[in-house]
């Protein structure tokens, strides 16, 4: 695989429906460093999210993850993407509300019957 010089690695964490996927997404390292993130996903022509170095963890079922060097995930089922780096790396306050924050979605994200 090339390394694009236009692109910026950040490691996520990804919410689906059945599954919480951990990986890295490569952004465009022209937009506004608040902003990356909310314009990938925000691309109406973008109909998958690459991932690369993921990890899918199975919601509801006790088994190891499933490890691939590169994943597609088709929009439709991507409820949240949170940039990992913030929770995992810095233990501020506002981080550590942030995590609380998360932690509660996802809660009642599980407690709601799917569509």
């Amino acid at each position: 695989m090339t390394k694009n010089n236009d692109t910026v690695p950040i490691e996520v964490s990804i919410l689906t429906a059945d599954h919480d996927i951990k990986g890295i997404v490569h952004v465009s390292k022209y937009t506004n460093s608040n902003r990356e993130l909310t314009d990938l996903l925000n691309d109406k022509e973008r109909r998958f999210l690459a991932v690369t170095n993921a990890e899918i963890y199975p919601r509801n079922v006790n088994q190891p993850p499933r490890k691939y060097n590169f994943l597609e995930i088709h929009m439709d089922y991507v409820l949240m993407v949170h940039p990992s780096s913030q929770a995992v790396f810095n233990s501020t306050g506002k981080t550590q509300d942030d995590v609380a924050r998360f932690r509660d979605l996802r809660m009642k994200l599980n407690q709601t019957k799917p569509f």
